[in-house]
């Protein structure tokens, strides 16, 4: 039974929510693993370090770890899960059922992002894990068409880790498997110390290449981590960006220090926002932002989800785009985030709409691709 969408000036029921279609552009593979796989898969390895081998269990020590308030800490808890994904097998069951998984809460439109350096401990190369997970995403694509579901078109991004020296290499591989469901290239990991222009080789091949590229910026560190990616790396997307609000003032006031939570501000109150060099000129570029609002809650990156620079960003009107980060860490989904900025922060259908939109304007996906999905897919659903 399908149910209808609200009317766009309504705040959307959980049910609503989740019929919606969703589009995700910023979900880590290994950060969005089932419980019980981890499980299955410890147990096929002969890997015995799990902290614990009930699956409620373990879900619950992967969210108190992860819900520390440190990005460090946060990014540690992924050592579980990449101890048992170091096969084709793993791998290859790992991504499909993430395509099945967002299908089912109603994505249509995904990028999944791995470092493949991470996964070479059972002695495949760098071609074999993106050969393994792609074949992965296919069948987990193919399984919800034939399902008779609504369809998931999923890509993946390859992410090379900051702190390592591999990011060049990984560029490579980027383009060599351009036609193997790769839509792009990422770089993560812990942004202090690691300034995304210490790998500034692999964005000037892949802008040679014509590839596109992300970059992680302004979630652990401010604006100087922001101006790097942009303006040395050229960074078509900024992954997370919240840290762009320390670029705003109300009244010579930092945005950040106003005590009027972000959905309740004034018409007045936005107008009189005043936006310095660097964000006007993310806004004025169209950058798009991949927000993650519980898990910078999570790594202390914002405080409340009502003061998450989402709504703010969202409504003075910057390319937001809304997603998960790592659904197992924040025991979150899409339909899961659109409900917190709903019933936290006020949002109704027309915000939805615009961010789901936003991201598909965004998508690294050829031009027709990401228009047939808005016109097709997302207007008949958000508009009745």
């Amino acid at each position: 039974m399908t149910t209808e969408p609200p009317t766009p000036t309504t705040a959307p029921s959980p049910e609503q929510i989740r019929a919606l279609p969703k589009a995700l552009l910023h979900d880590h593979l290994d950060g969005g693993l089932r419980p019980q796989t981890i499980i299955d898969l410890a147990d096929e390895v002969g890997y015995d370090g799990l902290p614990a081998t009930e699956e409620s269990a373990l879900a619950d020590w992967f969210a108190e770890s992860a819900d520390s308030g440190s990005l460090e800490r946060y990014l540690s808890t992924f050592d579980q899960v990449l101890a048992v994904m170091q096969t084709p097998e793993a791998l290859t069951r790992v991504a499909r059922e993430c395509v099945l998984d967002l299908a089912s809460d109603g994505v249509v439109y995904a990028e999944l992002r791995y470092a493949p350096e991470q996964h070479l401990r059972g002695g495949l190369d760098l071609d074999e894990v993106v050969l393994a997970v792609h074949r992965g995403v296919q069948e987990g694509m193919e399984e919800v068409a034939g399902s008779g579901r609504r369809p998931i078109v999923a890509r993946t991004l390859l992410t090379a880790m900051r702190h390592a020296a591999r990011s060049r290499e990984i560029a490579e591989l980027t383009v060599r498997h351009l036609g193997d469901g790769v839509a792009g290239f990422d770089i993560a990991g812990a942004e202090a110390g690691f300034p995304p222009s210490r790998h500034l080789d692999a964005f000037e091949f892949l802008r040679r290449e014509n590839a596109h590229f992300t970059i992680h910026a302004g979630e652990a560190f401010g604006l100087p981590s922001i101006w790097e990616a942009i303006q040395w790396c050229g960074a078509e997307r900024l992954g997370h960006g919240v840290r762009l609000v320390d670029d705003l003032t109300l009244d010579g006031v930092p945005v950040t220090e106003v005590e009027t939570p972000y959905a309740e501000w004034t018409d007045d109150m936005l107008a009189a926002v005043r936006l310095g060099a660097l964000a006007a000129y993310v806004r004025d570029r169209r950058i798009p932002l991949e927000m993650c609002p519980s898990s910078n809650l999570q790594t202390g990156a914002a405080p409340t989800i009502a003061a998450h620079p989402i709504t703010l960003l969202d409504r003075l009107r910057f390319r937001v785009t809304l997603n998960t980060d790592n659904r197992l860490m924040s025991r979150t989904s899409m339909s899961g985030e659109m409900g917190l900025l709903v019933d936290r922060a006020g949002w109704e259908l027309a915000h939805l709409r615009r961010v789901t939109v936003n991201a598909l304007k965004s998508a690294f996906l050829p031009f027709d691709e990401r228009l047939a999905i808005i016109e097709d897919v997302v207007k008949p659903a958000y508009d009745g």
